[in-house]
């Protein structure tokens, strides 16, 4: 037996289950076109009648379900917490998002996310910029050094996303997690998304650091480059 579409079983999921409530959206991969067939259904609900904000996860009408219910307030709360750590998830799900059952708050919330994405994350200041390029110069030294294939697996691993996150940040850009990373970096500039998987690929298979050096070398030179030596945290603070 096959199973609903998409859209047609997230309408049947909200009328079994939040028939009531004041709107809902789905969003996720099956609403951008690059679903895989073991997406799930992300649907968004706006629920005045909710004590408190949820998620839930559940199998229905064939399709793995992610469930995020909010009110008004909870769900513009979750919007800023959100972009301060420059993840999106929300804001996207919601600007991107299908109304499967709307309401007069829904295109209001559709607008609000698309202008968040739209302004892009929070500034860096010098002195994250330059923690953050210490940190990296850190783990490079580690994996140029290390000897051991199982640490040198998991510092380069660090690497991957202190970098991804340095290069959009720095850029003014949203990061991601995990798929996400490889997504908001071909969205940023797909050259050097291209040049970023090849050259951890490169260490995957061949055991090969030279490609992940260059590359973490060649952001880092834009901002003074590798940084450690007379780099501190905290010794100018007045003690109590």
């Amino acid at each position: 037996m096959s199973r609903p579409s998409a859209l047609e079983a997230a309408r049947l999921f909200i009328e079994e289950n939040f028939s009531t409530c004041e709107g809902a959206l789905l969003g996720g991969s099956v609403v951008r076109g690059v679903d895989t067939k073991t997406s799930d259904l992300d649907i968004v609900v706006i629920d005045e009648s909710v004590s408190t904000e949820y998620r839930e996860s559940l199998y229905a009408y064939g399709w793995p379900i992610e469930v995020f219910v909010h009110t008004k307030e909870t769900i513009r709360h979750y919007f800023q917490t959100d972009c301060k750590r420059a993840r999106p998830s929300l804001p996207r799900m919601v600007s991107e998002g299908i109304p499967i059952l709307d309401h007069p708050i829904i295109p209001i919330l559709k607008e609000e996310a698309t202008k968040l994405l739209r302004d892009g994350p929070p500034s860096w200041s010098q002195q994250t910029i330059d923690m953050k390029r210490y940190f990296l110069t850190d783990a490079l030294d580690d994996l140029i050094g290390s000897t051991n294939r199982g640490e040198s697996i998991f510092i380069a691993n660090s690497i991957g996303e202190s970098l991804h996150e340095f290069v959009l940040r720095t850029n003014g850009r949203w990061t991601g997690h995990s798929k996400w990373i490889v997504r908001a970096l071909k969205e940023y500039n797909h050259h050097f998304a291209v040049e970023y998987i090849n050259a951890f690929d490169e260490f995957y298979l061949n055991n090969e650091k030279e490609s992940i050096v260059q590359l973490v070398d060649s952001v880092l030179d834009g901002y003074g480059g590798r940084l450690f030596d007379g780099f501190s945290l905290g010794k100018n603070r007045t003690q109590s």
